[in-house]
């Protein structure tokens, strides 16, 4: 499972990780995108939106997590996960914990991460494997991309790269600041980024490189 996390809301995390997602599928990888943004949860809505949704009502985290074993679905399209419908109800780290063990290893996950370091914040990030840094290029956003990558390694979740998102470079010094390499660049695309097609082509190939660096072992991608 792969945290995709990022600083304050609107760095490109939910739009990543839906975009990553697809592009997994679309290399023959049962991919899942989880919703772990419960206070403003959005991973839903934008995969309906842009139209790619395989069932009208998505499932819930804590419905993947009771129906183990029947929430994935050969892809394309992956299969989203959608936050709780009564998420103060909801414990979150026990509930990430359990999606560890029903969503198969050859299944890539992506979580969508709630902004900030609050305890919600963290849960996703305990649970995953790895994270994948999302941040625009502006200071103060890479100073927050900065933030979250000392906090998911202090949580043993070190970030895998970053994805730095509408960009048209990347400076070398950002790879140095985050402590992690640059894994792909999205260029800007408003005002629906996913319908674009130079976006989709980032993603094609940074789904390429992750499954090359981190997922040739355990997912089932062509």
């Amino acid at each position: 499972m792969i945290a995709v996390a990022g600083g304050k809301g609107g760095s490109g995390k939910t739009t990543t990780t839906l975009g990553l997602a697809r592009a997994l599928s679309r290399r023959g990888a049962s991919a899942v995108a989880v919703d772990a943004d419960w206070d403003l949860p959005n991973l839903a809505r934008l995969a309906s939106e842009t139209t790619e949704m395989d069932r009208d009502e998505p499932i819930t985290v804590v419905e993947a997590v009771r129906d183990s074993g029947s929430v994935v679905s050969e892809g394309p399209p992956p299969t989203v996960l959608a936050a709780p419908v009564d998420a103060d109800s909801v414990a979150s780290d026990p509930t990430f914990d359990a999606l560890v063990n029903a969503v198969p290893d050859s299944a890539p996950t992506l979580i969508d991460c709630p902004a900030g370091a609050s305890p919600d914040a963290a849960a996703p990030l305990r649970a995953a494997d790895r994270s994948l840094l999302v941040t625009p290029l502006g200071r103060a956003a890479l100073r927050d991309a900065a933030k979250t990558a000392a906090i998911a390694r202090r949580l043993d979740c070190p970030p895998l790269g970053v994805v730095a998102v509408r960009a048209d470079t990347v400076p070398d010094p950002v790879a140095d600041l985050l402590g992690c390499p640059v894994l792909g660049r999205v260029p800007a695309a408003a005002p629906a980024p996913l319908a674009d097609s130079a976006v989709r082509s980032a993603y094609d190939d940074l789904a390429r490189r992750l499954t090359s660096e981190y997922g040739s072992d355990r997912w089932r991608v062509a």
